[in-house]
């Protein structure tokens, strides 16, 4: 009989930071599958479980790894940083699951459960303030699965619609411009150089800071690949050192 697979949304990777959910699917599971770095962050827990890791870029190794451990009949914690199901690794998991279900009687669509976590656009919301109050969208600044264009435009168009962003993957040694380059699309789109913005590093780990700023001041802004950023809405504002877009209450 096959074990079953959890995809685990690890929040950060500390402890107080994790659903009681995640921890216990991690806690009951006989191996514990991830990239190499989120499971150097929940080794400290479970000291004595087994694990599987892989390096960045060999994501659906990871997966088809978590279908071949529960064909053994092992019970599967396959975790991801922030929430699976925000670019993680839940939608590949399913989108290989007509394979495994068409050559193992034992793996269905009931072998796979979700369980959320708390992804950085909330916990970064948090630290900063209150940024996401309203409308907003998330996007990914990397183009390695998707074009640049698609990401121009989506930059651009949420302008437009006036929300509230949250960037994911702001700058690598590969991408160290593309912060620079999102912030001239958005001010081309038609944000103002003042447009209240802000970014926290390493949200819930060690060395954690959070700053506030204007979309002027974001653009000359180095960042790194564990920062996530934050602007406003137009009618977004820095109060007291913290960024808030209004929901609209009359005050």
């Amino acid at each position: 009989m096959a074990g079953h697979i959890y995809i685990v949304g690890m929040g950060p990777g500390d402890r107080t930071m994790m659903t009681n959910e995640a921890y216990e699917a991690m806690d009951k599971a006989d191996i514990i599958v991830g990239y190499t770095v989120y499971i150097d962050l929940v080794k400290v827990h479970f000291p004595d479980k087994e694990f599987f890791t892989t390096p960045m870029r060999q994501e659906i190794e990871r997966c088809r790894a978590c279908y071949d451990f529960a064909i053994q009949g092992k019970e599967v914690a396959f975790i991801c940083s922030g929430d699976a199901g925000v670019y993680g690794m839940a939608a590949p998991m399913f989108e290989l699951l007509p394979e495994y279900v068409n050559t193992n009687p034992d793996i269905s669509e009931d072998s796979i459960t979700v369980i959320p976590g708390v992804t950085a656009a909330i916990s970064g919301a948090a630290v900063l303030g209150a940024p996401i109050n309203h409308d907003f969208c998330l996007i990914s600044l990397s183009d390695l699965l998707t074009p640049w264009p698609a990401i121009e435009n989506r930059l651009a168009c949420a302008i437009k619609g006036d929300f509230a962003i949250a960037l994911y993957n702001p700058s690598s040694h590969k991408r160290h411009d593309y912060l620079q380059k999102a912030c001239d699309i958005m001010m081309a789109a038609g944000a103002k150089e003042d447009r209240a913005c802000g970014y926290v590093e390493n949200i819930g780990r060690e060395g954690e800071t959070a700053t506030v700023c204007t979309l002027k001041e974001l653009r000359d802004t180095k960042v790194n690949m564990f920062t996530t950023v934050f602007i406003g809405n137009s009618n977004a504002k820095i109060i007291n050192n913290r960024l808030v877009t209004p929901r609209g209450y009359a005050l």
